[in-house]
């Protein structure tokens, strides 16, 4: 029988008592601009005559406004509280029911976590020493010199068996996999941000061994990763294969300690596909940065557009895991059976890489009609992103009519929602992976709509998901491990579960709350709440909610260095 909302509400409540209760104040616990809009949200009291906001310079200043707001999701009653114009840098002390936080107010808030979030994809590097990772210090493991063709992936020239070379690249998520499809979407996603603010990537540092060189870290980083991609192209035909794999995911131990054999599985369209739009991308932004890594753009250019001749040849060869034997294969799957969104961001990255009218051709037989926030399984918002970087661009008006379309509906509802953003306001916002492909994508189609139009009417949306992700939320959670007073300790990371250091790595965004909770049956403790924004556990045994992942990372890196950028602007 099909529980009405009003019951799941009720359960939500029950269980939620259950844990505990008391005053609570919801907040951004990293820190806020300026001009940023001051919201916080208290749970557990009224308010109102009773909160105290003392300033750095120690004055009392009273709320401006304070609104009663009814959860649709728990039915909880929280109280969402408007501070007015801090606009005096430094430390705020917040006072009600007993309960005490601060609130930082800072020129630069977000500087630390975005260099920290793309500094991340350092550590989770493959097949080399990490030696400048400080107390994450680690010997290099998976060399991956040596990995197996497997049955699924044989061909004439390469039966069965062979030998390949295929180094480098980063570990996909808790895992230590390598796969084409996220690893392409993750680079595509972070490329549309640098090429928005090449300006500021040009002089952020991530401490990094390339760091000393004439080319933006962000670039070096996907560089590390575009060389093994370029390994999973078969030489002889084109095609790309589907992933790097061990039959099965590894235990929770160091990757030095690893001993499955790896393989190169199966060749697939989509793989393929998302192979030829970031090689593409990837020959136009190193084009200017031949000193360091010479022969590389023509290289990637010739790659990408034999990779769509095989896509063109091979239009539905989709991965089936379950059909693989000789081994069997468990690890993650990313298979996808809806290819047009691929073709057409590879046909627009192309098209702009090119300007053959073929590609163009392609994009406008494959252009979307909806737009949707960027996915590994839904890339047409990156094909869009290719048009939209150029205002003279032939499918500009369409794309940037769809995104601010998508935009204001998102930001419906803002201002009677539980914690004053466009995320979090719907059962829908959360599942798998929901901070960063509802959460972190939606803010970056905000900041895109903010450069569009020029008016930093969405910048404000933006900022409010900002302060959702990091503190002013259902659970509390600043949702990046090593922010905040309250982050996650125990992420679905082999690495931070296994190395022996009580910090995870800092700068990782977790899943988060996930009502399908598909890990129910093997956690090592209940979630705490059933309801859709409560669904949270920060326990190594989630990967439901508290895995972590490239693609989550690269969202995360994209949208608040796009933040950051905009302060480092004035």
């Amino acid at each position: 029988m099909k529980k009405s909302l009003s019951t799941i509400a009720l359960a939500c409540v029950a269980l939620s008592m259950q844990a505990g209760s008391g005053v609570q104040i919801r907040r951004n616990q990293v820190g806020m601009y300026p001009q940023q809009e001051k919201v916080v949200v208290i749970e557990g009291t009224n308010p109102k005559g009773k909160l105290r906001v003392t300033t750095p310079d120690g004055r009392v200043l009273k709320p401006r406004q304070v609104r009663k707001a009814v959860s649709p999701l728990s039915g909880k009653t929280r109280y969402v509280v408007d501070l007015g114009d801090l606009t005096l840098t430094g430390t705020y002390r917040l006072t009600v029911g007993g309960q005490q936080c601060r609130l930082t107010v800072a020129d630069r808030p977000y500087g630390d976590i975005a260099t920290s979030a793309l500094r991340l994809f350092y550590l989770i590097r493959s097949g080399v020493p990490i030696d400048m990772g400080g107390a994450y210090n680690r010997p290099a493991g998976h060399p991956d010199t040596s990995v197996l063709v497997h049955p699924s992936a044989a061909s004439l020239l390469r039966p069965a068996g062979t030998v390949v070379s295929s180094p480098l690249g980063w570990y996909d998520a808790g895992d230590y996999n390598k796969y084409v499809v996220n690893s392409a979407f993750s680079i595509g996603l972070m490329f549309a941000a640098y090429d928005q603010l090449p300006v500021y990537f040009a002089k952020l540092n991530t401490n990094i061994p390339e760091s000393s060189n004439q080319t933006p870290d962000l670039l070096d980083e996907m560089m590390f990763n575009l060389r093994w991609l370029q390994t999973m192209q078969d030489p002889y035909d084109g095609g790309v294969y589907h992933k790097l794999t061990t039959p099965n995911f590894e235990g929770f131990i160091m990757p030095q300690d690893c001993r499955q054999p790896r393989y190169v599985v199966a060749k697939s369209t989509a793989a393929t596909l998302d192979f030829a739009a970031v090689m593409a991308d990837a020959a136009r932004l190193f084009e200017p940065f031949q000193h360091d890594y010479p022969g590389f753009a023509a290289q990637a250019a010739a790659q990408a557009e034999r990779a769509y001749q095989w896509a063109k040849e091979h239009p539905a060869v989709y991965y089936h895991q379950s059909d693989l034997k000789d081994p069997a294969v468990t690890t993650g799957a990313y298979d996808d059976e809806h290819t047009g969104d691929e073709f057409f961001w590879a046909a627009s990255a192309l098209y702009r890489l090119t300007g053959r009218q073929c590609y163009m051709d392609d994009a406008r037989q494959h252009a979307p009609t909806l737009f949707t926030t960027p996915s590994w399984g839904g890339v047409a918002s990156l094909g869009a992103f290719e048009w939209l970087a150029d205002s003279k661009s032939a499918l500009y008006d369409a794309m940037k009519t769809q995104l601010l379309a998508c935009c204001d509906a998102a930001v419906k509802g803002v201002g009677t929602s539980s914690f004053q953003s466009p995320f979090g306001n719907r059962a829908s916002d959360f599942g798998w992976g929901c901070l960063s492909e509802k959460l972190c994508c939606q803010a970056m189609l905000m900041l895109y709509a903010d450069r569009l139009t020029g008016t930093q009417q969405y910048r404000r949306y933006a900022l409010q998901n900002a302060d959702y992700l990091l503190g002013r939320n259902a659970t509390g959670y600043c949702y990046v491990t090593g922010f905040g007073d309250k982050s996650p300790m125990h992420p679905h990371h082999r690495i931070s579960e296994a190395d022996g250091v009580v910090a995870p790595f800092p700068g990782m965004l977790v899943g988060g709350p996930n009502p399908g909770q598909q890990d129910k049956a093997t956690i090592n403790q209940p979630y705490p709440s059933d309801c859709p924004d409560e669904s949270y556990l920060d326990d190594m045994s989630s990967y439901a909610s508290n895995e972590i992942a490239i693609n989550w990372n690269a969202s995360l890196v994209a949208y608040l260095c796009w933040l950051d950028a905009l302060a480092a602007a004035q």
